[in-house]
């Protein structure tokens, strides 16, 4: 017959207790965890309208629209879908899902996704052109460039 009593082993004394991280119950356990920092990030709004430089030092995404240079150092720009740019870019890399009219220098990839447009030309380490994307300009690739970025 089954019987419900059962051993229960005694906890070991505080001085042979192995030492443990405790986490309060409102903490999360990957708080206390040493991650990487996140790259930081911007956006600019479907709403938001500039006419002049964009220059930065993080990654960026615009959803508005621009008229003018934008540099970012290396940094990420991707280009919305409601986007609308009218800007001589050079970034890290580019990630088009909307319209941009203007050349694009990359010191990494050009990604021109389904429904993204660029009309100019692209100097660039790498560059992906997806179905239903348009294209129109001169395109140069320069594999020492991605080299050259990573030893920068």
């Amino acid at each position: 017959m089954w019987s419900k009593q059962q051993t229960v082993a005694e906890p070991p004394a505080p001085s042979q207790a192995p030492a443990a991280s405790v986490v309060p119950f409102n903490q999360s356990v990957s708080a206390k965890l040493s991650s990487p920092p996140a790259r930081s990030a911007a956006r600019l709004g479907a709403s938001i309208q500039i006419k002049g430089e964009v220059y930065g030092t993080e990654d960026l995404q615009i959803d508005g629209i621009v008229d003018g240079p934008i540099s970012l150092k290396g940094h990420e720009l991707t280009v919305g879908s409601s986007a609308q740019l009218k800007s001589e870019i050079h970034a890290g890399n580019v990630v088009a899902y909307g319209k941009v009219v203007g050349n694009v220098h990359s010191r990494g990839r050009v990604d021109i996704k389904k429904d993204g447009s660029i009309v100019g030309d692209i100097d660039s380490a790498r560059i992906s052109i997806e179905d239903g994307a348009h294209f129109k300009g001169r395109i140069e690739i320069d594999p020492a460039k991605q080299q050259q970025s990573a030893a920068d």
